[in-house]
């Protein structure tokens, strides 16, 4: 690589490398607790942050521990930063650099990067989002009380943190805004601004054989004719709950006049082929003109299958005695998925659903929040500042626990530029150009809520 690199981005980089190592993966706590005791320590040492909820002191062994940091600047502002360190699992295999390791190379077309699990999703803009408040804390520059919010189970619901902020009273002050910061020039297109998010349901559904007719234990495919195969039972009961033929659509939500008002707009120069190919694919699930698209691509509540697997597996001479399927239930604002969730169990409950079981882990609904919201504008003026020019959607298609936060502040925002891409997948990666896009733009946003006449002059 010949790329120079800034003094700045170096220190960014470097602060990611340090956090890459750690497999803050679901079910590994002890690398989960060992990185929110680091991150805690180095919040302490590097920015002056106080633990409001110190790592040492949670001994709950069974989640990932929070970490709450508060900048106490006698402002007269209030601002959460909210991110996350756990990441998706990842083996070597087709990696161009061991995922808990890391590296940089030059990509054709692309520019310089950083692979690992983490650079995008979300370790690479947290170490960003914690560089842009030390070069603020640096440079006498921060005028805004913080309190920082990093949890280690976003990818498995949130439920620690939800639980948390639900206490009475609660631990975080009021505020004007919580900010996600992360990377929103997706597929390298123009920054989003999403004024809400789905919610989510995770879980999964389970048939045990026995009484209903299938096996107790594993037996010989030979005896198929008298005994049934919990794998059919399961596919039955999936087919059901989500015909395929809706590829797992199980409601809709008629898009109201603001949300459609902002469809309209996006779709003037919304490219379908881009987002597809940004999302690795070259077809499309509906027909329609881009709004149609937009409308079906937000407004559905879908039911995804990760994972069918039966026990004991890759055996194909015998009935399994178990099947299961991963399952993760998407909900957009406006949609009860509780009653969803209430019909699901209702249609289980029927006599030909015997031994199916729903297994849920943790669920949280969807929230959105007015276009005219504290910090909205600031976001949109630090993506403007750098060239960039924003899209406002109504809501994510995506997941985050906006709702929990609705008790402390009136906006929920992610947001941030920078590129960067395969988040879950092989070789995820930030670009260096984008890392730096990234950390300006989280500056700026801080900079702009702060003082809300600093981008009053800049243009629309």
């Amino acid at each position: 690589m010949t790329r120079s690199i800034s003094p700045s981005l170096q220190a960014t980089l470097d602060l990611l490398n340090a956090m890459t190592p750690f497999a803050s993966v679901s079910g590994q706590l002890s690398q989960q607790r060992e990185l929110a005791q680091w991150l805690e320590d180095w919040i302490r040492q590097q920015l002056n942050g106080v633990p409001v909820l110190p790592v040492s002191l949670q001994n709950d062994e069974s989640t990932p521990p929070l970490v709450h940091m508060r900048i106490e600047r006698q402002a007269a502002k209030t601002l959460v930063l909210y991110n996350m360190y756990d990441v998706m699992p990842a083996t070597d295999e087709g990696w161009e650099f061991p995922p808990f390791t890391g590296g940089m190379t030059e990509w054709p077309g692309t520019g310089a990067v950083y692979i690992a699990r983490g650079a995008e999703n979300n370790k690479g803009p947290l170490a960003g989002m914690l560089m842009a408040i030390k070069s603020l804390c640096d440079t006498g520059g921060l005028d805004v009380n913080l309190e920082i919010i990093l949890e280690g189970e976003e990818e498995t619901g949130s439920g620690r943190l939800r639980r948390y902020l639900a206490q009475e009273p609660c631990p975080v002050p009021p505020a004007g805004a919580v900010f996600f910061p992360s990377l929103c020039e997706y597929g390298g297109g123009e920054p989003r601004v999403y004024l809400g998010f789905s919610g989510l349901s995770g879980g999964r559904l389970r048939v045990s054989g026995g009484a209903w007719g299938g096996p107790h234990a594993a037996i010989h495919a030979s005896n198929a004719n008298w005994i049934a195969n919990p794998v059919w039972r399961l596919i039955h009961a999936l087919h059901t709950i989500a015909p395929a033929v809706n590829s797992g659509v199980i409601a809709r939500l008629p898009v109201d006049e603001a949300a459609n008002e902002l469809l309209h707009t996006l779709a003037e120069h919304f490219s379908i082929r881009d987002e597809l190919r940004f999302r690795h694919s070259e077809t499309l699930s509906v027909s329609g003109d881009t709004l149609a698209c937009l409308q079906q691509l937000i407004n559905g509540a879908v039911l995804n299958i990760s994972e069918i697997r039966s026990d004991p597996q890759q055996a194909r001479g015998v009935i399994p005695h178990s099947a299961s399927a991963e399952l993760a239930l998407r909900v957009p604002p406006g949609i009860d998925g509780e009653n969803l969730l209430a019909d699901v169990r209702r249609t289980l409950s029927q006599a030909e659903f015997g031994g199916v079981e729903l297994e849920l882990d943790d669920s949280y609904p969807g929230h959105r929040f007015p276009r005219n919201s504290p910090g909205v504008d600031a976001l949109l003026a630090s993506y403007q500042l750098q060239g960039a020019k924003p899209q406002i959607w109504p809501w994510a298609p995506g997941c985050a626990p906006a709702y929990t936060f609705a008790r402390i502040a009136p906006a929920f925002l992610i947001g941030g530029l920078g590129h960067g891409g395969n988040a879950h997948g092989v070789n995820e990666f930030v670009t260096l150009h984008g890392l730096e896009r990234f950390q300006q733009s989280v500056t700026d946003w801080i900079r702009f809520y702060t003082h809300d006449s600093s981008f009053s002059a800049l243009p629309e």
